[in-house]
């Protein structure tokens, strides 16, 4: 139970807020949040899935809640996002505003991953090297240590020499979503590191590193916001007395976490364990790795390393590219892919893949295990060299990576050559086949559940989840579901603070066809907006597909055409730019977008008036982890279309309706180009779980 101090603090910081806001509005939800949240955190391992839609104040809700009970209790309190555009706005403008109204003093950390910091050692390297255009490497390790991967352009020599000087001024602090300089997509991977390219306090660079610095910054902050792939891949981390995490943030039984927009969290905990190995780049990687273990051994002047001599070493990196091929052949054997498949794809049916494949993935395990452990000798041996210099530099950093890759292969093999546990959905396994007709292999767990119920539930002192959409109209199972939610879970759909019933209306047109009739279904999307689009005013039309976008941008007269800014054509934060200047002056501009412009994309008032949706966001029948997902759950007597398909392409389609209210003031229509929710059982229910907009659905002709 919450201390009446803690109540108390609450109540006056919510009091400080509404008197220091000038616009403030008091709004039911927020304030419902608000109590949820702290009664949530304010439990032993208590845990609160809250809905709460656009307009509702969750970051001030959970920050009222979640500092006072974190500061009553001596935790850390950790703000998870999946974007970095909510992280930037809680850490430079609403978590400063909390603190500066309550008269809090509160030291605050943003957390992100290594790639998104400078390596200044990289910088170094990649600035000496490029004067020697014609090895861009180190001397005696011919192409084995190259750093540029072609020669550098004009641009990225300025790039370079702009960031290196703003960083050595102290005018930039090496955080990459803030350099001074627009980055390649050639110089960024040669700016940054990963944990395995990194050699810690052995770096000269150590001292000035912006990631230590930051990971400093967290050790000390009281408030941390990090993004969703760090907090997960921490949890996942062996951390101190056999539990999880603390490695990277802090420890989970002394942290309070809140994951805002929290219905990312299922894809991306997936995503931690998911692992692929691209056959014939691996071959040859392993080829390089075996230059590079030589210029190791030389270095190092060691006749044997990992209790291994180099010739042992050569013969056991011969054994692994020796089983690759032998598992290849066996592939190549046993499945003929359809010429007519544009992405060839072999799924085991219920995860379970061919005898002989999983035999040769039992002797890959062994081999890259062995393998793994050595290499692991070898670089330590490498980094632990007293003045080995600009050389020693480069080859643990190189020695690092193929050490990190050699992990994820691993992965692969062990998920190929174990065993799924009795009653638990089965791990996905796959093979596809690139245009280059190279081999990739491929393993995916098919829920977070396990994962989460391992790392996170029972684990963390608290935890709340929020986002606009997170529920089936208020049904939480198929979330429930995806993240393993314990029994005791409170779980919480706010009502909308807008008047959604007289601000927007959702019309279902009398179409002819349905999506399954794809070209004739364009084809009638097509003539729908060039009949029935406003293209003078802001407007947003949403595809589950960039197959059915192009159709449809073909299919519409050129004078349209001209004021459709279509995903992909430009970056999307240019093309949203390009959109409001338009809008702005009065000219009308049109977003065609995918999946991605369906959320977070935030268009208030003549900025987007209608809202066009061309089909139910339903997933992709081929995606091979849904499928297997799927699979499982019929073998069981489960229906998946219905407890999962349906739940989250509602979900989704709720989501999408959200783009239109972002204010008060908003006005407009969304559309719905797909009769299904007319025509099909299931419709109904869709329709019903949306919230109350004005509804006009026409009869079918």
């Amino acid at each position: 139970m919450l201390a009446e101090t803690t109540k108390d603090a609450i109540r006056a910081a919510y009091a400080r807020l509404k008197d220091g806001l000038p616009d403030f509005r008091a709004r039911a939800s927020q304030g419902r949040m608000i109590a949820e949240v702290a009664k949530a955190l304010g439990r032993p391992g208590g845990v609160a899935v809250i809905e709460a839609p656009t307009g509702t104040g969750k970051s001030m809700a959970y920050l009222i809640a979640g500092v006072e009970v974190a500061r009553f209790q001596k935790k850390k309190l950790l703000i998870a996002t999946a974007t970095v555009a909510l992280q930037e706005q809680l850490v430079q403008r609403d978590i400063p505003l909390y603190l500066q109204l309550n008269g809090i003093e509160a030291k605050v950390a943003l957390a992100k991953g290594r790639g998104r910091y400078l390596c200044p050692r990289n910088l170094l390297m990649a600035a000496n090297s490029i004067h020697d255009t014609a090895q861009m490497g180190l001397a005696g390790f011919d192409a084995d240590l190259v750093l540029w991967a072609k020669p550098p352009q004009p641009r990225d020599k300025q790039a370079l020499a702009r960031l290196r000087a703003a960083f050595d001024r102290d005018e930039w602090n090496g955080d990459m979503d803030t350099a001074p300089e627009s980055v390649s997509d050639l110089l960024r991977p040669m700016l940054t590191t990963s944990a395995g390219g990194c050699t810690n306090r052995k770096c000269g660079q150590f001292m000035i590193c912006p990631f230590f610095a930051a990971r400093r910054a967290v050790d000390d902050a009281e408030i941390i916001v990090a993004n969703q792939d760090l907090v997960l891949a921490d949890l996942t981390m062996p951390g101190e007395d056999e539990g999880w995490g603390g490695v990277i943030l802090p420890r989970p039984d002394e942290t309070l976490y809140i994951f805002d927009e929290g219905h990312h969290v299922p894809g991306k905990a997936i995503d931690r364990g998911a692992a692929e190995v691209y056959m014939s780049t691996t071959v040859r990687q392993l080829s390089r790795l075996g230059r590079q273990v030589h210029a190791a051994y030389s270095l190092t002047d060691k006749e044997s390393l990992g209790k291994l001599t180099l010739d042992r070493g050569d013969e056991k990196l011969q054994e692994l590219s020796n089983a690759l091929e032998e598992l290849e052949k066996e592939i190549r054997l046993g499945w003929l892919p359809d010429p007519a498949e544009t992405e060839p794809m072999y799924r085991g049916s219920l995860g379970q893949l061919p005898a002989p494949w999983v035999e040769h993935a039992r002797a890959l395990s062994l081999n890259t295990g062995e393998v793994q452990r050595w290499l692991g000798a070898v670089r330590r041996a490498v980094v632990e060299m007293t003045d080995g210099g600009p050389t020693q530099e480069a080859l643990s950093r190189e020695l690092g990576i193929a050490l990190e890759r050699m992990g994820r292969q691993a992965g692969c093999w062990h998920a190929w050559a174990s065993d799924d546990a009795d009653g638990a959905p089965p791990l996905a396994r796959w093979v596809t086949l690139g245009a280059d007709q190279q081999l990739v292999c491929h393993a995916s767990a098919v829920s977070a559940a396990g994962l989460l119920r391992n790392v996170l539930w029972g684990n963390a002192s608290g935890v709340v989840m929020t986002s606009a959409t997170l529920s089936a109209g208020g049904n939480f199972r198929g979330f429930a579901d995806a993240v393993g939610l314990p029994d005791d879970a409170v779980t919480l759909s706010l009502p909308s603070p807008f008047d959604l019933a007289a601000q927007a209306r959702l019309e279902v047109p009398a179409m002819r066809t349905l999506p399954d009739a794809r070209e004739a279904h364009a084809e009638e999307i097509g003539e729908w907006l060039a009949d029935n689009l406003d293209w003078d005013a802001g407007n947003l039309v949403l595809f589950t597909s960039r197959v059915k976008l192009d159709r449809v941008l073909q299919k519409l007269p050129i004078a349209q055409v001209r004021k459709v800014r279509a995903q992909g054509s430009l970056g999307k934060s240019q093309l949203i730019a390009e959109h409001c200047a338009d809008i702005e002056a009065g000219k009308g501009s049109t977003l065609f977008g995918l999946a991605s412009f369906g959320e977070g994309l935030d268009l208030p008032g003549k900025l987007c008036e209608t809202v066009v949706i061309t089909q139910l966001p339903f997933a992709v029948p081929t995606d091979p982890v849904g499928a297997t997902y799927a699979e499982w759950l019929e073998s069981r007597g489960r229906n998946p279309f219905i407890e999962v398909s349906i739940p989250e392409a509602t979900r989704l389609l709720t989501q999408y309706c959200g783009r239109l209210i972002r204010n008060e003031t908003d006005r407009g229509r969304i559309v719905l180009l797909d009769r299904r929710v007319v025509t099909k059982r299931y419709g109904s229910g869709m329709l019903k779980a949306l919230p109350p907009f004005q509804r006009i659905i026409e009869r079918s002709p």
